[in-house]
């Protein structure tokens, strides 16, 4: 479990992110178009998992803006931007930014991602939904940078993260 905090207050998540040097477990998400995609449609590129509570909110869209601004400078790597959002606010919220470089993925079915994936908040004002948290993987699926963002409602070291990819 770890233990973060919202505004300085603390928070817990139903566990932890996955090790450096882990392969990355199978998921299967829903796209903004309601398509269930899952880890095996994005083998054989570099992956940067941008997780975070909702999208509407400033520090997530934030988030979701730097790494579309980012992603457009990386070869071989995706970014994907997963809540548990409804794919319709993730589709207007890229549509309206003009976002076409990170793809959104939603976890509003089961929830699946965020407890097999350790970033599924058990208490506070945001239960149920996922910590602000960094993964990054290489093309083969191996974990190679994690980040459990220790505030919720600070942004992820964008830098740190890409430099994992060089």
């Amino acid at each position: 479990m770890a233990k973060i905090t919202l505004k300085g207050n603390p928070v817990n998540t139903v566990g932890e992110l996955p090790a450096i040097g882990e392969e990355l477990k199978d998921f299967t998400l829903a796209t903004t178009k309601l398509i269930r995609t899952d880890l095996s449609d994005y083998r054989g590129s570099r992956l940067v998992l941008n997780i975070f509570p909702s999208i509407d909110t400033p520090t997530c869209a934030m988030s979701v803006r730097q790494f579309n601004k980012l992603a457009s400078e990386m070869d071989n790597t995706k970014v994907l931007c997963i809540s548990r959002d409804l794919p319709f606010a993730q589709a207007r919220f890229c549509g309206a930014e003009g976002l076409d470089n990170v793809i959104t993925l939603s976890d509003f079915e089961t929830g699946q991602f965020g407890y097999d994936y350790g970033v599924e908040i058990i208490d506070g004002a945001l239960k149920g939904l996922h910590s602000r948290a960094v993964i990054v993987a290489d093309e083969n699926g191996k974990v190679i940078y994690t980040e459990q963002v220790a505030d919720i409602a600070n942004e992820p070291d964008y830098e740190k993260a890409l430099n994992a990819l060089k």
